[in-house]
Protein backbone atom coordinates (compact mmCIF):
# COMPACT_ATOMS: atom_id res chain seq x y z
CA UNK A 1 0.00 0.00 0.00
CA UNK A 2 1.43 3.62 -1.33
CA UNK A 3 0.92 6.70 0.14
CA UNK A 4 -0.94 8.14 -3.13
CA UNK A 5 -3.49 5.21 -2.17
CA UNK A 6 -3.65 5.86 1.68
CA UNK A 7 -4.42 9.52 0.87
CA UNK A 8 -7.75 11.21 1.09
CA UNK A 9 -9.40 14.57 0.25
CA UNK A 10 -9.35 16.76 3.25
CA UNK A 11 -10.21 20.10 4.98
CA UNK A 12 -7.46 22.51 4.99
CA UNK A 13 -7.21 26.11 5.69
CA UNK A 14 -4.68 29.27 5.24
CA UNK A 15 -2.77 31.00 7.90
CA UNK A 16 -5.28 33.95 7.29
CA UNK A 17 -8.48 31.60 7.50
CA UNK A 18 -11.04 32.70 10.31
CA UNK A 19 -10.61 31.03 13.39
CA UNK A 20 -13.79 30.56 14.58
CA UNK A 21 -15.10 28.83 11.13
CA UNK A 22 -11.93 26.53 11.56
CA UNK A 23 -12.81 25.57 15.10
CA UNK A 24 -16.49 24.84 13.76
CA UNK A 25 -14.58 22.39 10.75
CA UNK A 26 -12.99 20.45 13.23
CA UNK A 27 -15.82 20.04 15.12
CA UNK A 28 -18.15 19.27 12.50
CA UNK A 29 -16.05 17.12 10.87
CA UNK A 30 -14.50 15.37 14.35
CA UNK A 31 -11.07 16.43 12.57
CA UNK A 32 -7.85 15.69 14.89
CA UNK A 33 -6.77 18.68 13.40
CA UNK A 34 -6.41 21.16 10.01
CA UNK A 35 -3.50 21.15 7.63
CA UNK A 36 -2.58 24.99 6.88
CA UNK A 37 -1.95 25.77 3.37
CA UNK A 38 0.02 28.96 2.20
CA UNK A 39 -0.78 31.41 -0.90
CA UNK A 40 0.17 28.71 -3.41
CA UNK A 41 -1.65 25.66 -1.73
CA UNK A 42 1.08 24.09 -0.58
CA UNK A 43 1.38 22.45 3.10
CA UNK A 44 2.53 24.81 5.73
CA UNK A 45 1.52 23.90 9.04
CA UNK A 46 -1.28 21.60 11.22
CA UNK A 47 -3.03 23.09 13.34
CA UNK A 48 -4.06 20.06 15.59
CA UNK A 49 -7.34 20.30 17.50
CA UNK A 50 -5.70 20.25 20.94
CA UNK A 51 -4.33 23.10 19.84
CA UNK A 52 -7.17 25.35 19.56
CA UNK A 53 -8.88 23.61 22.60
CA UNK A 54 -5.44 25.57 23.86
CA UNK A 55 -5.93 29.02 22.36
CA UNK A 56 -9.71 28.68 24.07
CA UNK A 57 -8.26 28.42 27.04
CA UNK A 58 -7.25 31.46 29.40
CA UNK A 59 -3.38 31.67 29.90
CA UNK A 60 -4.25 31.62 33.57
CA UNK A 61 -6.24 28.55 33.51
CA UNK A 62 -3.63 26.88 32.27
CA UNK A 63 -0.99 28.11 34.89
CA UNK A 64 -3.28 27.37 37.88
CA UNK A 65 -5.79 24.33 36.70
CA UNK A 66 -7.24 24.33 39.77
CA UNK A 67 -8.95 28.39 38.27
CA UNK A 68 -11.50 26.08 36.12
CA UNK A 69 -13.05 24.48 38.91
CA UNK A 70 -13.97 27.93 40.08
CA UNK A 71 -15.10 29.11 36.87
CA UNK A 72 -18.91 29.34 36.31
CA UNK A 73 -20.63 27.29 33.67
CA UNK A 74 -21.88 30.76 31.97
CA UNK A 75 -18.39 31.99 31.33
CA UNK A 76 -16.67 28.64 30.21
CA UNK A 77 -19.94 28.19 27.56
CA UNK A 78 -18.67 31.22 25.81
CA UNK A 79 -15.24 30.47 25.68
CA UNK A 80 -15.34 30.03 21.67
CA UNK A 81 -16.10 33.96 21.67
CA UNK A 82 -12.26 34.26 21.71
CA UNK A 83 -11.68 33.41 18.45
CA UNK A 84 -14.05 35.79 17.19
CA UNK A 85 -12.15 38.74 14.67
CA UNK A 86 -8.56 35.75 15.14
CA UNK A 87 -6.77 34.11 12.01
CA UNK A 88 -5.49 30.39 12.16
CA UNK A 89 -2.15 32.06 11.80
CA UNK A 90 -2.80 33.51 15.36
CA UNK A 91 -3.38 29.94 17.19
CA UNK A 92 -0.52 28.18 16.00
CA UNK A 93 2.30 27.98 18.02
CA UNK A 94 4.93 30.77 17.63
CA UNK A 95 7.85 28.01 16.62
CA UNK A 96 5.16 25.69 14.08
CA UNK A 97 7.25 22.97 12.67
CA UNK A 98 6.47 21.88 8.62
CA UNK A 99 3.71 19.77 8.76
CA UNK A 100 5.51 16.48 7.93
CA UNK A 101 4.89 15.18 3.93
CA UNK A 102 4.93 11.52 2.75
CA UNK A 103 6.03 11.24 -1.36
CA UNK A 104 3.38 9.54 -3.60
CA UNK A 105 5.22 5.60 -3.47
CA UNK A 106 6.24 6.02 0.69
CA UNK A 107 4.25 2.47 1.55
CA UNK A 108 2.10 2.68 4.42
CA UNK A 109 5.60 1.69 6.97
CA UNK A 110 7.07 4.92 6.23
CA UNK A 111 4.23 6.95 6.52
CA UNK A 112 3.62 5.38 9.96
CA UNK A 113 6.89 5.63 11.09
CA UNK A 114 7.06 9.30 9.79
CA UNK A 115 3.81 9.70 12.05
CA UNK A 116 5.58 8.13 14.62
CA UNK A 117 8.17 10.13 14.80
CA UNK A 118 6.85 13.51 14.94
CA UNK A 119 4.04 12.60 16.51
CA UNK A 120 1.74 13.97 14.13
CA UNK A 121 -1.79 13.02 13.59
CA UNK A 122 -1.48 13.83 9.93
CA UNK A 123 0.74 13.37 7.24
CA UNK A 124 0.30 15.38 4.08
CA UNK A 125 1.17 13.43 0.93
CA UNK A 126 2.67 15.63 -2.18
CA UNK A 127 3.78 15.29 -5.85
CA UNK A 128 6.67 17.62 -6.07
CA UNK A 129 6.04 19.77 -9.72
CA UNK A 130 8.40 22.61 -11.45
CA UNK A 131 7.16 25.39 -9.05
CA UNK A 132 7.11 23.39 -6.11
CA UNK A 133 4.15 20.40 -5.05
CA UNK A 134 1.18 19.86 -5.42
CA UNK A 135 -1.00 18.23 -2.76
CA UNK A 136 -2.60 14.95 -4.16
CA UNK A 137 -4.58 14.34 0.11
CA UNK A 138 -3.96 13.52 3.36
CA UNK A 139 -3.46 10.34 5.97
CA UNK A 140 -4.90 10.36 9.36
CA UNK A 141 -3.52 8.47 11.77
CA UNK A 142 -7.23 7.07 12.45
CA UNK A 143 -7.35 5.95 8.34
CA UNK A 144 -4.00 4.34 7.90
CA UNK A 145 -4.98 2.49 11.32
CA UNK A 146 -7.76 1.07 10.15
CA UNK A 147 -6.27 0.36 6.56
CA UNK A 148 -3.04 -1.37 8.43
CA UNK A 149 -5.60 -3.17 10.62
CA UNK A 150 -7.83 -4.46 7.33
CA UNK A 151 -4.84 -5.88 6.00
CA UNK A 152 -3.88 -7.76 8.96
CA UNK A 153 -7.06 -9.87 8.98
CA UNK A 154 -7.31 -10.33 5.54
CA UNK A 155 -5.91 -14.02 4.44
CA UNK A 156 -2.20 -13.88 3.22
CA UNK A 157 -2.13 -14.46 -0.83
CA UNK A 158 -1.36 -18.01 -1.15
CA UNK A 159 -3.21 -19.42 1.63
CA UNK A 160 -6.44 -20.99 2.32
CA UNK A 161 -8.92 -19.20 5.31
Amino acid sequence: MRARDLAEEYEAVSFDSDALDAARLMAEHRLPGLLVLDERGEPKAILPASQMVKTLVPSYVIDDPGLASVIDEKHADRLCESLAGRRVGDCLPRTTAPPPIAAPDDTALEVAALMARVRSPLVAVTEKTRGGSRLIGVITASHLLHELLRSASAPAAGTSP
